[in-house]
């Protein structure tokens, strides 16, 4: 199953968060997106895994996702090495993307710093054909995207290029409420937690025009290259 671009990230919602804007837009160019979370966010405060892998599900059909795959690493406990490198491979040899999204480099959660560093070696180690690797029983050809950009989450980092997703904001922000155990509901009796009060909503909104107002659009999404872009249409910059 080939698609255009495949979101790995560390938890269910930090791709709706970062990324589902851009997503959106994506998909209403005709291209095709699937995402990959890394763990179930068994560690966080509210919910259970078994509550954000139904509110995944929801927020992937409201970003029209082609599939969405957990690979149930550890959540919290993950780590950067041969072991996780290997179980990710197949998967990306699987979806074959051209572009890969992914966790920022550097942020509050030491998960989402090290899900960057996991996915960037096995996108590498993905391209290497003497690396063997099977899924469903049958041998898979080696395969390396040709871009990995990292979205930026909590800390403010100095992105590499905006998306405009002036026009699908809203969608963006119905993906994010379908994880409704995960943020603001004044009907909720779980403990509060980092992004579950009605100010983190504001926040997300507020980062959204701050790197809109970058590029002169009203809502935007932020991302990182980890090498020079370049273009062929510089009348196509905005």
């Amino acid at each position: 199953m080939k698609v255009d671009v495949l979101s790995i990230a560390a938890h269910p919602d930090d791709t709706e968060m970062s990324a589902g804007g851009t997503i959106l837009s994506l998909i209403a160019q005709g291209k095709t997106v699937a995402a990959v979370d890394l763990t179930r966010g068994e560690l966080g405060t509210r919910g259970t895994p078994e509550i954000r892998l139904a509110e995944a599900d929801a927020a992937s059909k409201i970003l029209s996702l082609s599939a969405r795959e957990n690979m149930n690493f550890r959540d919290g406990f993950f780590r950067n090495d041969e072991e996780h490198q290997r179980a990710l491979i197949p998967v990306i040899r699987h979806f074959r993307p051209e572009i890969v999204l992914t966790n920022t480099p550097d942020d509050r959660h030491p998960d989402h710093g090290r899900a960057a560093q996991l996915v960037v070696e096995a996108c590498f180690y993905s391209g290497l054909r003497m690396i063997e690797s099977e899924r469903d029983g049958q041998k898979q050809e080696a395969w390396r995207p040709k871009f990995v950009y990292h979205f930026i989450q909590d800390r403010w980092l100095k992105p590499s290029f905006v998306m405009d997703i002036s026009e699908h904001w809203a969608g963006k922000l119905a993906s994010i409420k379908a994880y409704q155990s995960q943020f603001f509901d004044p009907k909720s009796a779980e403990p509060a937690s980092y992004i579950s009060s009605p100010e983190f909503m504001e926040f997300l909104r507020a980062r959204a025009e701050e790197y809109g107002h970058m590029i002169g659009v009203k809502y935007g999404e932020g991302f990182i290259s980890p090498r020079m872009l370049g273009t062929k249409d510089i009348f196509g910059l905005v």
